[in-house]
């Protein structure tokens, strides 16, 4: 189905999307050295631009993705898509991360399935069959060196602002730690400075739901025309569980039954049970099983303090940017004492920071969603003039329920 017109639009779109986008193909020819000590001979990345890029490059914001990433973060890829980019409500004229202010760029990463060189590309080594298994595993670390690559392409010696939630905040902080003369701004949304037990568990129930499935025939399922459809819903159920808060789920599905009465089997029953198992259905068409196993293996592996004597103090040292960190309240996936640590660990370090624990139902999703205390807070940080070399600053905010409704809380 096609946009509309009304008088909100410009040309059938919302008047604040930056309407029709074409994504690009870049192609890098040199050798990369991943941390796992492979080598990928070339790679490709899938990349999307929104706004102009201004004379001096001082204008440019890297958008970092989270797990089932995509670069297309923004607009329509056509007049008759019915659904934008996946984070269009922050991304666009007049939006937190305003595109007549800000070049934005949003890309898929290596070992993705959305144009990037990953486990469905070929592999040279291999007649050109798709990689499948044999493509290597990825780090947060191995993500950012190709963004830099990439920045390096596009003319950016220094990003105005690296954003990202979730695994997009690993990457964010990656970039803090990794490149830290190339950035000015960091924002580090509902994310951690590594995993839990707990998460790693979650991851590696997906994974064993892949693995296990009879259609994965040990990762060459396309060479089988197939694909361990089974598999990739039960993941993502599993996944899209702890994304939502109870709150969330109580509010959207309570115990509402699908028939309006007890059906005494195993078929869907219940509103929340169907509503799962049409998200598990519709990822496992759009998603490579094999690009899952890596990404939650590269959430896994995250841990910047790992090669700085275990300490996230003296890995967040190397940091030269202004930091902002969000956490909602809800998010038990990522819960806000993670953020905490992040931010104990920039006081310690005297470094610049605005924390914003935000009262939210959605849980881990909600930084999907246009808050407005969120965006606007996000806006206001990207606008903000940066502090001196010799200024330090801490801003903490708990935003409750009853301030949801709008307003701007960035102090610096």
């Amino acid at each position: 189905m096609g946009l509309s017109s009304d008088s909100s639009t410009v040309n059938g779109f919302p008047a604040d999307s930056v309407g029709v986008v074409t994504p690009r193909c870049e192609h890098f020819e040199q050798p990369l050295l991943l941390e796992c000590g492979r080598t990928l001979p070339r790679f490709e990345l899938m990349v999307e631009t929104y706004g102009s890029l201004n004379r001096d490059a001082s204008n440019a914001i890297l958008i970092c993705h989270a797990l089932s990433g995509h670069h297309h973060a923004a607009g329509y890829h056509s007049t008759q898509d019915s659904k934008p980019g996946w984070w269009d409500s922050c991304i666009g004229p007049g939006k937190a991360i305003d595109t007549n202010q800000f070049f934005v760029v949003a890309l898929n990463n290596i070992g993705g399935c959305h144009g990037s060189t990953g486990p469905t590309s070929p592999n040279p080594d291999n007649e050109n069959r798709p990689y499948g298994p044999d493509f290597p595993l990825v780090t947060v670390r191995d993500w950012v060196n190709t963004q830099a690559l990439l920045a390096d392409r596009l003319g950016i010696s220094i990003w105005h602002a690296v954003i990202g939630g979730s695994l997009g905040g690993m990457q964010a902080l990656q970039w803090a730690v990794d490149y830290p003369d190339r950035l000015k701004n960091c924002a580090v949304i509902a994310s951690t400075p590594k995993l839990s037990a707990q998460n790693i568990a979650f991851n590696e129930v997906a994974r064993q739901s892949i693995l296990s499935d009879p259609d994965f025939h040990g990762g060459r399922y396309l060479e089988q025309d197939t694909f361990p459809k089974r598999g990739l819903i039960l993941a993502r159920m599993v996944g899209h569980i702890t994304y939502l808060s109870d709150d969330a789920m109580k509010q959207k599905f309570g115990r509402d039954l699908k028939s309006g009465k007890f059906l005494y089997g195993y078929d869907v029953e219940f509103q929340v049970e169907s509503y799962l198992r049409y998200q598990g259905e519709q990822f496992s068409r759009n998603f490579d099983a094999n690009t899952y196993l890596i990404m939650t293996k590269a959430l896994d592996y995250f841990d910047p303090a790992r090669d700085h004597n275990e300490n996230l103090t003296q890995a967040l040292s190397r940091a030269q940017c202004r930091f902002l960190i969000i956490s909602f309240t809800t998010d038990w996936r990522f819960a806000p004492s993670r953020s905490q640590e992040i931010v104990d660990a920039l006081i310690k370090n005297r470094q610049p920071v605005s924390y914003l624990d935000i009262d939210a139902p959605q849980g881990h999703d909600s930084f999907l969603f246009p808050i407005p205390r969120y965006v606007n807070s996000l806006k206001a940080f990207l606008s903000a003039p940066l502090y001196p070399q010799n200024t330090h600053s801490f801003t903490h905010s708990s935003i409750k329920n009853s301030d949801v409704a709008g307003g701007n809380t960035h102090a610096s």
